[in-house]
């Protein structure tokens, strides 16, 4: 059983900055692909970035490219989303998401990952 935190979120202008944390129990952390998924109000959960097990390759959805970086310290058990040059498009529940897959087909999709965190709010305004 993995289970999974989130910290960080909160309320910031546009053109800020925020640093996701997520923190994980369990002795698999640096086995396991991690991801970040987010959901706007009346709105489905969407795909943001991942990261596999050992660090070494990560993926992002178009709409954060290049403004947020995926990042991971497998000796602490956690997962970072830093997000840079917010807009307020990027208000939205974020979760962390834990996948013991091998594979890494379909880490964009929600089916690849069994353990959820609880979800933090980032709220970005205008």
């Amino acid at each position: 059983q993995v289970q999974l935190v989130e910290s960080g979120g909160g309320l910031v202008q546009a053109g800020g900055s925020l640093r996701l944390s997520c923190a994980a129990s369990g002795r698999t952390f640096s086995e396991n692909h991690m991801g970040w998924f987010r959901q706007a109000s009346g709105k489905e959960r969407e795909f943001v970035a991942a990261i596999i097990s050992s660090g070494g390759s990560r993926f992002y959805a178009d709409s954060v490219k290049g403004r947020f970086t995926i990042s991971r310290d497998n000796a602490a058990n956690t997962v970072y989303l830093q997000m840079n040059s917010l807009k307020p498009e990027d208000t939205a529940v974020y979760f962390c998401a834990s996948s013991s897959r091998t594979t890494i087909l379909g880490i964009r999709t929600e089916r690849m990952y069994a353990y959820w965190g609880q979800g933090t709010q980032v709220t970005v305004s205008s």
